[in-house]
Parts: C-alpha cells; sequence; structure tokens
C-alpha cells in the first residue's frame, strides 16, 4: 500500500466519523431542545393549576359564607314563626 492509498483510506476514515459525531450530535440537540419544550409545557401547566387551585379555594370560601348566610336567615326565619325548611 503505497502513501496516496493509505492517505485516501485516512481521509475517508476520517470523513466517516465526522460525519457519525456530527449525526449523533444532531440527534442529541434535537432531543435536548424536545426535552426544553416539554418542560416548558410542564412549568405552564403547573401555573395554570396553581391559579385554578386559587380560584377554587375562594370559590369554597364564597360557598361557606353562603351557607352561613343561609343559615343565618333560617334561623331568623324561625324566630319570626316561620316554618322551618326540611
Amino acid at each position: 500500500m503505497d502513501a496516496t492509498t493509505l492517505g485516501a483510506v485516512l481521509a475517508c476514515v476520517g470523513v466517516l466519523s465526522g460525519s457519525v459525531v456530527a449525526f449523533i450530535g444532531k440527534r442529541g440537540e434535537t432531543r435536548n431542545s424536545l426535552t426544553d419544550q416539554v418542560q416548558e409545557e410542564r412549568d405552564g401547566l403547573a401555573r395554570r393549576l396553581a391559579e385554578k387551585d386559587v380560584q377554587i379555594a375562594a370559590l369554597e370560601q364564597q360557598r361557606h359564607d353562603y351557607l352561613v348566610r343561609i343559615t343565618q336567615l333560617e334561623i331568623e326565619n324561625i324566630r319570626l314563626g316561620g316554618n322551618p325548611t326540611p
């Protein structure tokens, strides 16, 4: 094997290994961007869930306040001679 053939073979090996490295690097980059997108979506959903939890707590407090007021009105109704509600 002369020097020219050896040089050509080494050049081909170098090009092929460079292509493999580039391919693997691109796959990793795609995977990382997909992971970033999933994490951003997860964070957005976590924020929305927290907002919904706050809204639910406010509605539960409002329901509690309404039940207290209804009970007060039923007591007043009975005190004034009305019939108790079932």
